[in-house]
């Protein structure tokens, strides 16, 4: 059969791919994991190769620093996908690195892209011959291994931080594709200086994004030029990451909700507006603030829970941008206004108790009376109206069950209008213990 493939050049491959680094000399980045001295960068440059994952975003190097691996420990390289690989796959890898060690007494990197999508039995397929040295493993991944790979297999790989690239060392990226006389662009194309950096900005610290967004511009070009309108051009689609319901996203939500209970509005603002610029639906950020108005502000300012729900509406009826700018107020009002978990604790202490006392009955006192043999069995006996009491309180009252003492969950805090409801609360008591008294 004919290879369809088999007159593809050099130069047939993408930028990004020509680029990848050879050598450690060429990579770029990840300083805190390869300058002189660190751990990693001393593994492979004394050929030591052991079990490990790369967690970090997109175009940080993974997948090059694990090629990078087994080429300085000599040994044999085997990629694959966990989006397309299953068992069948991990059982073939394992044969040939069998029978590599057999022929050339070579040992064999697993690496394994995007090993988050592997459930445990898949995760698990693998573990004996990384135990038995059949197999070094390379994971790479852009969430959180602590919540997607299993702790067999952790506790066999460490576990490597890699961080997104600065606009510094994507210019220098390109710089080196633009000016590489085999692998790159050979200096065929003149950029301007600012231009590289408004393309590594675009980016958002993946530097193949960043390579294919040179190639793009250059295949725009007129007479080898790259104009500022052909650059503007190819930025203008680029979105920052962001990673829907991944990794990202839940941290800059985190962020947000601290920066508001922080009380700056500021911060506030610009989390909510990577979050809007990262392609996040607006409906989801306002029911988070629908969170934090209750948990992080409660009583101390009740109007807070009203003005999300408006800001809600809003966006619900309008749509964007004025909905957008709705939840905006809402954000800046949510971080200014008076903090008070008080609701909070108390409702989570409530419900320990709930669960932890179990079925207590309800006091015969607090039981309803509808019928007359419910009447007659004692239902509602010695139940005082409220709203016949001075101040519409019925002071001493105990309105819990009766195999349970009284607890006391909700402490206002001396901030906005808990103010207030503290000192009622504190008169309440104290009349209460008055008439006890008397």
């Amino acid at each position: 059969m004919t290879d369809l493939f088999s007159n593809e050049t050099a130069a047939d491959r993408p930028l990004a791919d020509r680029m990848r680094p050879a050598t450690l000399a060429e990579f770029t980045g990840q300083h805190h994991l390869l300058d002189a001295g660190k751990p990693l960068r001393r593994a492979i440059e004394q050929g030591r190769a052991h079990s490990m994952v790369f967690w970090g975003p997109p175009g940080t190097g993974k997948t090059t620093l694990a090629r990078l691996i087994a080429a300085t420990t000599e040994s044999h390289f085997i990629a694959l996908s966990a989006v397309m690989a299953g068992v069948k796959d991990i059982r073939a890898a394992v044969s040939e690195a069998e029978k590599h060690r057999q022929m050339s007494n070579r040992g064999t990197v697993l690496f394994l892209d995007e090993v988050h999508r592997f459930n445990k039995a898949q995760q698990d397929a693998f573990l004996p011959f990384v135990e038995d040295g059949t197999l070094t493993f390379i994971g790479a991944t852009t969430e959180n291994p602590s919540f997607e790979l299993n702790n067999a297999l952790l506790s066999r790989a460490r576990v490597y931080v890699l961080r997104s690239l600065s606009e510094d060392d994507l210019v220098e990226v390109l710089t080196r594709a633009l000016a590489e006389p085999e692998r790159g662009l050979g200096g065929d194309y003149a950029i301007e200086e600012a231009l590289l950096s408004t393309i590594a900005a675009a980016a958002d610290g993946d530097a193949r994004r960043a390579l294919n967004l040179l190639e793009l511009a250059a295949d725009l070009s007129e007479k080898g030029r790259v104009s500022e309108e052909t650059v503007a051009e190819v930025a203008s689609g680029s979105r920052r990451r962001f990673d829907n319901k991944g990794e990202y996203f839940y941290d800059q939500i985190s962020a947000l909700h601290k920066a508001i209970r922080g009380t700056d509005p500021d911060a506030s603002l610009y989390w909510f507006a990577r979050m809007l610029d990262g392609g996040c639906d607006p409906l989801y950020i306002a029911r988070r603030l629908i969170r934090v108005a209750s948990e992080d502000i409660g009583n101390a300012d009740p109007r807070s829970l009203q003005v999300t729900l408006d800001a809600w509406a809003v966006y619900e009826r309008l749509g964007s941008p004025e909905g957008e700018l709705a939840i905006g107020q809402a954000v800046v009002y949510l971080a200014c206004a008076p903090k008070s978990n008080a609701v909070y604790t108390a409702f989570k202490a409530a419900m320990k108790d709930a669960r932890d006392l179990g079925s207590l009955d309800v006091p015969m006192h607090l039981r309803n009376a509808p019928t007359r043999l419910m009447k007659d069995l004692g239902y509602g006996d010695g139940y005082r109206y409220a709203h016949n009491e001075d101040d519409a309180v019925a002071l001493g009252e105990n309105y819990f069950p009766d195999d349970m003492s009284p607890a006391t969950y909700y402490h206002p805090e001396p901030r906005g209008l808990e103010i207030r409801i503290k000192e009622k609360l504190d008169d309440i008591a104290r009349r209460a213990q008055q008439r006890k008294q008397q």
